[in-house]
């Protein structure tokens, strides 16, 4: 069958391997293709019945569990947009990419999380009983625009938001060709089929996971078991049973390894674990040598963006191999450097199948993105060897990345500016063992007596997610500045080295 959605593959493995098993639930349950094709059906029948239409927007907020695989999949059949976002948002956070995503449903996966249970008591949502369980389920108060049903390899078929470089929600629009592009690249790219077993520890309101683990695995025919919430210890006993494909970042990797030592092991014992990959986050050469030897597998390291479907260039790397590059582009996809300076490095541009629609009713944001050619200009700076692997060498956007989330400074600047002690702040991420980043924040106060770490953390408990909350923070007089004023956000690690050594930890 021709695939232009992202429910196709699903029917094409309905058609073809009903009785094979699809997903594995958190609770343990097992759910083959037949089966999932069944529920789909039948929350796509509610949905509808419930007002969704073509062009319709479904906020899920969401863990991982078989219920946000099944409403995706309901939304693609209905021709309307899956916006799944992660249930663990702050309600500020939740309400600003609701009052910009619009939509006419959301839905809350209440029987995974606790946190969306939160948000649904909170939105006062009724409850919805449906095969996987009791959800909830809000239906808007106004009449929310459908955007209009478009050519195949225009249609939206999910919405997943990033607040930038500004700290604005922006919806990244990613088309059902973008989406199923990077799914069958991503199966065939790992060997996927039939009877591999992936490790679903990735969150599915991430790109890397909806389109690494939940599409390609779909594609490949693969069985997919879903994690809600990333533990080490479930996880290492995965790893030894009949795991074999695992997805991840560099974090999920150290905390394995620690895991795995506390227990007593050196490295896995020989099973079906024969792929092992780690995204969003450079590797360090020694770092790495110690995941493949306790893998006893090769380690495969990629790069992209939410705006790129994930994947740009992935590497295929037999193990032992000291290369710490990113890869080459993937097939299809094209690479280039621009305004490359002495050392060879130059803003990553990218253009192809992969590449985003653009930003959800902000044409002026997709327009600064986009060049006259069709390129997509990251933000990043890289450089490329003489064997076509690109290097990534820095963030324009000073994107921190931790533990497989984007963490964008102006949006933690802007929490912590908030707070009415406060002059201005500079946040910046710093490397830490394993390829993770920390975030570190500097605020400015006139009187440091008055205002204290724990005070801001207290203050942007309520306004940030977990992740994106400091690990460090400084109060100082005065931060390091050009003689314009503008704060030298490279000097600040050197400049305040001492207090960074004795300052509290927040967690």
């Amino acid at each position: 069958m021709t695939m232009t959605r992202i429910h196709h593959p699903l029917e094409a493995q309905h058609s073809a391997r009903p009785t094979a098993p699809a997903l594995r639930d958190h609770d343990g349950r097992r759910i083959t293709f037949a089966e999932l094709d069944e529920i789909v059906r039948a929350m796509a029948d509610e949905l509808a019945t419930r007002g969704l239409r073509p062009g319709d927007r479904l906020l899920i907020l969401a863990e991982n569990c078989a219920a946000l695989v099944a409403l995706i999949m309901a939304a693609s059949r209905l021709d309307a947009i899956a916006v799944p976002i992660n249930a663990r948002m702050t309600e500020h956070e939740l309400r600003r990419i609701a009052e910009h995503a619009d939509p006419r449903l959301t839905v809350y996966l209440t029987q995974v999380s606790t946190s969306a249970l939160d948000h649904a008591g909170s939105a006062a949502a009724p409850a919805w009983h449906t095969p996987l369980g009791q959800l909830a389920i809000q239906t808007a108060e106004g009449s929310p625009e459908p955007e209009p049903v478009q050519p195949d390899d225009k249609q939206i078929g999910l919405i997943l938001y990033t607040t930038g470089s500004t700290g604005t929600p922006k919806g990244v629009m990613l088309s059902h060709a973008n989406l199923l592009f990077g799914g069958q690249t991503s199966a065939r790219m790992r060997h996927m089929g039939p009877g591999d077993l992936i490790l679903g520890a990735l969150p599915m309101t991430h790109v890397f996971g909806v389109t690494s683990m939940m599409i390609a695995g779909m594609v490949a025919g693969a069985e997919l078991w879903l994690f809600p919430r990333f533990s080490a210890g479930a996880a290492l006993d995965a790893l030894q049973a009949d795991v074999s494909i695992f997805p991840a970042v560099p974090q999920m990797h150290a905390l394995i390894m620690a895991e795995a030592e506390a227990r007593g092991m050196d490295r896995l014992p020989p099973g079906r674990l024969r792929y092992v990959s780690s995204g969003a986050a450079p590797l360090d050469p020694d770092w790495k040598r110690r995941a493949e030897t306790f893998y006893g597998t090769a380690l495969q390291n990629g790069y992209g963006l939410t705006e790129t479907t994930a994947g740009a260039t992935l590497t295929t790397n037999p193990p032992g191999v000291a290369d710490v590059s990113v890869g080459p582009a993937l097939p299809g996809v094209e690479l280039r450097l621009r305004g490359v300076g002495p050392d060879g490095v130059g803003e990553i541009q990218t253009r192809g199948p992969h590449v985003m629609l653009g930003y959800f009713r902000n044409p002026e944001a997709t327009a600064a993105v986009f060049d006259a050619d069709g390129f997509f200009s990251t933000g990043d700076l890289g450089r490329m060897d003489a064997a076509g692997n690109l290097h990534i060498a820095g963030r324009v956007r000073e994107l921190i990345i931790r533990g497989g989330f984007n963490v964008y400074p102006p949006e933690v600047e802007a929490a912590l500016n908030d707070h009415p002690l406060v002059i201005q702040t500079a946040v910046i991420g710093r490397r830490i063992e394993g390829g993770n980043e920390e975030v570190l924040a500097f605020c400015q106060t006139k009187d440091p007596d008055r205002l204290t770490e724990r005070e801001l953390q207290a203050h942007v408990t309520e306004r940030l997610s977990p992740y994106k909350r400091p690990s460090r923070i400084v109060v100082t007089t005065a931060l390091p500045s050009s003689p314009t004023g503008k704060i030298l956000k490279q000097k600040l690690i050197e400049f305040f080295a001492e207090e960074l050594e004795r300052v509290q930890v927040i967690r």
